[in-house]
């Protein structure tokens, strides 16, 4: 029943026979099978056929939910009896926002010295992305904006503030300042994430609140783009300051707090919230905590 119900998932994940199948390393025949089984065996109809998938019945729908919790708790007691065995061991799978990326070694160094065999794989996803990936159990974790918008069932940690600052290149427009708003900002040329990234959402929302709409010249959702053009002196964006931080800036580089309003965002560790956590995400939950009481992030 487990691995039809993985299978199920997998369908209404990819929204594709073929594709779920493949992720899944089987062949189509053998999912549809699978599928055609579990609605046997539960007597109601999960997916809308024709010539290709339409999607999941309302019946399907509740179906997902209730698959969701049981693989999620099926991998939580295996997780829990490997460690029984063996101590903490594994994969832990995060999905991180991208103007948090710098900050994700402060944990998993410290996490990997203690849990030596535990291996990490980290991803670059949008905030919707994160929660997306969790919700279909494709993560065990993330890390993103926790206040800006809402973030459904999980668990989180608040590990610290964006504060949003100015980079630009010494002998630029407004280098010399102090300090500069919004308003003046919105007339540089500048190099943004896309609009499909939080970050950028919240850029744009200041600047709105301020009067005026912000008209990037050059959009990338890679931070390591934006620092590129930005040291070229041609463009200024606006940053978090620990990011523009972990890039070592030369001193031609200058990052100036944008004012009226001074604004910032909690950036935290998000889990499914589930009882009880897997080990692993346990002992990630409390690392951050752990790191959190230790550090000012």
């Amino acid at each position: 029943m487990i691995d039809k119900l993985e299978y199920f998932i997998a369908l209404a994940r990819e929204q594709h026979f073929g594709r779920a199948a493949d992720e899944c390393g089987i062949s189509q025949p053998t999912l549809s099978a699978a599928i055609r089984q579990l609605e046997d065996h539960l007597g109601v109809m999960l997916v809308q056929r024709g010539s290709r998938y339409q999607g999941l019945t309302p019946e399907g729908q509740r179906v997902l939910e209730w698959a969701r919790r049981i693989v999620g708790d099926t991998r939580t007691m295996r997780e829990e009896m490997r460690a029984a065995r063996r101590g903490l061991a594994g994969h832990i799978r995060i999905a991180v926002i991208p103007t948090a990326l710098s900050m994700v070694p402060r944990m998993t160094e410290p996490f990997q010295k203690k849990h030596p065999d535990v291996t990490f794989s980290v991803s670059s996803r949008t905030s919707l992305q994160v929660l997306s990936l969790l919700e279909n159990l494709e993560i065990d974790a993330g890390i993103t904006y926790l206040d800006n918008e809402p973030l459904g069932r999980v668990t989180s940690v608040p590990l610290y503030a964006e504060r949003y600052h100015l980079i630009t290149a010494i002998g630029a427009p407004l280098a010399d300042r102090q300090s500069v708003t919004w308003r003046e900002v919105s007339g540089l040329r500048l190099c943004l994430l896309t609009a499909d990234m939080q970050n950028r959402r919240i850029i744009n929302q200041h600047m709105t609140e301020a009067g005026v709409a912000p008209k990037p010249t050059l959009e990338s959702n890679s931070m390591i783009v934006l620092f590129s053009h930005i040291r070229t002196g041609s463009w200024a964006s606006i940053m978090p300051r620990n990011v523009a931080e972990s890039f070592g800036f030369s001193a031609e580089i200058r990052m100036i707090p944008i004012v009226e309003p001074e604004a910032e965002h909690l950036v935290g560790l998000v889990a499914t919230h589930r009882e009880p956590f897997t080990p692993l995400v346990s002992a990630l939950l409390h690392e951050a905590r752990r790191l959190v009481e230790i550090h000012a992030f």
